[in-house]
């Protein structure tokens, strides 16, 4: 498994942007795709976004398209979530995982995101 650290996460009011970080430890980061989710209060987490390990394929929930850009740097080992327009409803903590084969593995400790309105 990869150890992964989030940060970047904070208060933004709405309209803002924000960007996250993922740093993962481990020299197989390069072959595993990754994802990130969120999990608000009182709610199930949820997909936000996923690229595959070669960043050449990028996969988003549809609350989330076209406002958030999902991005890797295979060299600094870290992933990226940009995130702009945001809205109360994208308030959650927001985590990011690894996923070698079919499932994801590995989790961060999740960075906080408030949007308040």
């Amino acid at each position: 498994q990869v150890q992964l650290v989030e940060s970047g996460g904070g208060l933004v009011q709405a309209g803002g942007s924000l960007s996250l970080s993922c740093a993962a430890s481990g020299v197989a980061f390069r072959s595993y795709d990754m994802g990130w989710f969120r999990q608000a209060p009182g709610k199930e987490r949820e997909f936000v976004a996923s690229i595959t390990s070669n960043g050449g394929n990028t996969n988003y929930a549809s609350s989330v398209k076209g406002r958030f850009t999902i991005s890797r740097d295979n060299a600094r080992n870290t992933v990226y979530l940009q995130m702009s327009s945001l809205k109360p409803e994208d308030t959650a903590l927001y985590y990011c995982a690894a996923r070698p084969g079919v499932r994801y593995n590995s989790w961060g400790q999740g960075t906080q995101v408030t949007v308040s309105s």
